[in-house]
């Protein structure tokens, strides 16, 4: 079971040393390796390169651990930048937002993590709940407030933001996301991510640009 009361996300800080980084990595490859009951913390302890003491002083438990992991994750999606300048044009704001996005989503090794949450969801719902909410949902907000401030000067006509900020983020993953989280398919090229955030971005404009009066 999660323990009672949930963690806040934090930016790493002095606490977050070196020693703590190689047991997280260690970690990561044996959850994803095992599952989650497969996996021990003396497996981590030896895949990490760290005696059972170490490991036992940074982290309580296994699921302490795991959500650790998990807020990593977190953080990192966390650093990359989109551009939600109300001055920028809606095309040109869709198409960057949406490749930066499946780029950050289908990058070599990415994957990992987020097998990993849906992999363990069910048990420890509070855990891919603070996943969903500090990664996702932080992207669909982030898009929908920069489509309101379009549709307040006219140039689009949306009666739900936060829908329709859903809608082109998960027709950007069309086609891409699922082979690549199933390991079906490598990662997309940065060519064919362009193709289908084009065919996305034409897709929303015809749904929600303005028509001329």
């Amino acid at each position: 079971m999660v323990a009672a009361t949930p963690h806040t996300l934090q930016a790493p800080g002095e606490d977050d040393s070196g020693k703590r980084r190689q047991i997280l990595a260690g970690a990561s490859r044996v959850f994803l390796d095992l599952g989650f009951d497969g996996a021990s913390m003396g497996e981590i302890a030896r895949v990490a390169g760290v005696s059972k003491g170490t490991l036992y002083v940074y982290f309580a438990d296994k699921n302490r651990l795991f959500e650790a992991i998990v807020e990593q994750e977190a953080l990192e999606q966390g650093k990359v930048l989109f551009n939600y300048d109300p001055g920028r044009d809606v095309p040109t704001t869709l198409r960057d937002f949406g490749q930066t996005y499946i780029h950050l989503l289908c990058r070599p090794g990415g994957g990992s993590a987020i097998r990993t949450v849906m992999s363990i969801a069910e048990r420890m719902p509070d855990v891919g709940r603070r996943f969903y909410q500090c990664v996702i949902e932080n992207r669909i907000n982030g898009l929908a407030t920069y489509l309101d401030a379009h549709v307040s000067n006219g140039d689009l006509a949306i009666e739900d933001c936060q829908h329709a900020a859903a809608q082109f983020i998960q027709v950007c993953q069309a086609s891409l996301f699922l082979p690549f989280i199933f390991q079906s398919a490598a990662p997309p090229s940065p060519e064919r991510i362009a193709q289908v955030v084009e065919s996305a971005t034409q897709m929303f404009l015809a749904a929600y640009r303005a028509k001329p009066v």
